[in-house]
């Protein structure tokens, strides 16, 4: 059985290209387009990993990744932030957020697929 991946993105280029990533690695893949649809997904699927942008609309990943680790059921499921903040101490913010990790655009996809086999080995 393949591992479920949520992938919370507004941008429709960007999610076509993380889904062709990790579909071709052999994952199965959900899409959220903002944060409050993220959180709903994580609730629902229960993915066994997300890929959360920080900049979303309505609720920004930053809240979006604390709603979903305030939930028992749900705050062991690593969340990888992939966005395009990446100032000096945005990390720490994604970190303070509960991000178990922090990749910024453009990504490697090699590197964005070593994180992920880190946590789904």
């Amino acid at each position: 059985m393949s591992k479920l991946i949520l992938v919370v993105e507004d941008q429709e280029d960007n999610r076509r290209i993380l889904r062709d990533l990790l579909t071709n690695s052999g994952y199965e893949v959900i899409e959220a387009v903002n944060g409050l649809d993220g959180v709903s997904s994580a609730e629902t699927y229960r993915p066994d990993l997300i890929l959360m942008d920080i900049q979303l609309p309505g609720i920004d990943g930053y809240e979006a990744t604390r709603q979903i680790k305030a939930n028992p059921d749900l705050n062991k499921i690593p969340i990888i932030a992939v966005t395009s903040y990446a100032l000096s101490g945005d990390d720490q913010k994604a970190f303070v957020a509960g991000c178990d990790d922090y990749v910024t655009k453009p990504f490697s996809p090699r590197e964005l697929l070593a994180k992920i086999r880190d946590y789904l080995p």
